[in-house]
């Protein structure tokens, strides 16, 4: 794979590259991916994530199934009584009012059976390492037991705990999706951005 001499690398951390396989292009969204491989004509594409880029123009890179723009992942924080899962679903949400997550999620207060509660935290399963670094840097914790990832995720939709409050996350990002034509007409860019 042959990729484009970058000016400033450093501002393609945390975008896509996209092999068309006839030609390749850089720095698309995690949006504009998920768009791409929805797509009949680019759906074999293959995508790989900047996760490093250097002053020299060299960049570290991960590649990423596509299948991971279809599933959402995520964190279910436990707890045994209703003040302490009530107590981290509001510090969670006024945790996203103080600084914006990286990406449109979910939180649910919801409960398995009588006793059992639990904070469900879901988003989009390519924003993994930055909703990570988010949770990090707002230092949000919790109480009990957490468990995360996409199969936590799949149980918690499989099991249907009953949900007594919800909240919708909507996300921050410097830079903006380009959708349908606006997008379509420049797959042939080496450079996106």
């Amino acid at each position: 794979m042959k990729l484009p001499e970058l000016d400033k690398p450093d501002r393609y951390t945390g975008l896509y590259i996209f092999d068309f396989g006839d030609h390749t292009g850089v720095g698309f969204t995690a949006e504009e991916v998920a768009e791409l491989l929805e797509s009949e004509r680019y759906r074999e594409g293959k995508v790989y994530k900047i996760h490093r880029a250097y002053p020299d123009g060299r960049l570290e890179l991960k590649g990423v199934p596509a299948e991971t723009f279809q599933l959402e992942s995520g964190m279910v924080f436990y707890s045994t009584t209703s003040e302490v899962a009530r107590a981290d679903f509001k510090r969670l949400v006024d945790t996203a009012i103080e600084a914006t997550p990286p990406c449109r999620a979910k939180v649910h207060l919801a409960r398995y059976g009588e006793e059992r509660l639990a904070v469900a935290f879901v988003y989009p399963a390519e924003y993994e390492d930055e909703v990570s670094a988010w949770l990090l840097a707002t230092g949000y914790q919790t109480a009990g037991v957490a468990e995360g990832g996409i199969g936590v995720v799949e149980r918690y939709y499989r099991d249907a705990p009953e949900i007594l409050e919800q909240h919708q996350l909507f996300g921050t990002s410097e830079r903006i999706s380009r959708t349908g034509d606006a997008l379509l007409v420049s797959v042939r860019q080496a450079v996106q951005r």
